[in-house]
């Protein structure tokens, strides 16, 4: 026992040592403000799992932001037609890197049961997808399983003020917005 607080008394075991990447990552993983972007059905399965039963807040995710300055977060809820590609683009790329997508719901992951031609078949043409939660609609068990293992990617993402998405110009949707008569 005295050999121990002598070791502390000397300063040898009495600092920590970490990356900054490690803190920062840490920091970050525990909270994320999300922007829901709910278009369809699976918005009920949504407000359930923000709701007291599965509480988001538990893991960090808790306080939604309705503007997408203030968001790092996009958590893309249901059915996107080509007619609000655009729109979901622009959201994303009003966000500050660095910005996280979950695609909740199969016609969000893949175009659903809707396989024609005003319908997104997957929003990955659109915007870069981290975390796909598949299901009609997915179970809220489902969507904390996603959140657990965004927050698994967060936290052993390289470097903390590198760009982590590819541009939106190389992905294989090209988004056509009309001018403004």
């Amino acid at each position: 026992m005295s050999e121990q607080l002598e070791i502390v008394r000397q300063g040898d075991d009495s600092f920590l040592t970490t990356r900054v990447d490690s803190v920062v990552n840490w920091g970050r993983k525990y909270s994320f403000f999300l922007y829901p972007f709910v278009t369809a059905c699976c918005g009920m399965e949504f407000m359930a799992v923000a709701g007291p039963r599965y509480d988001l807040d538990r893991f960090g995710a808790a306080l939604p932001r309705f503007s997408p300055r203030q968001a790092d977060l996009l958590m893309v809820v249901g059915t996107i037609s080509h007619r609000q590609a655009p729109i979901l683009k622009k959201v994303y790329d009003q966000m500050a890197e660095p910005k996280w997508v979950i695609a909740f719901g199969a016609c969000t992951c893949s175009g659903g049961p809707y396989n024609n031609y005003s319908t997104v078949q997957g929003i990955d043409t659109i915007v870069p997808v981290d975390i796909y939660i598949p299901g009609c609609p997915p179970r809220p068990e489902a969507v904390l399983d996603g959140i657990l293992k965004l927050q698994a990617k967060v936290q052993r993402s390289p470097g903390w003020n590198r760009p982590r998405h590819r541009e939106t110009r190389d992905l294989e949707l090209t988004i056509v917005e009309k001018p403004v008569a």
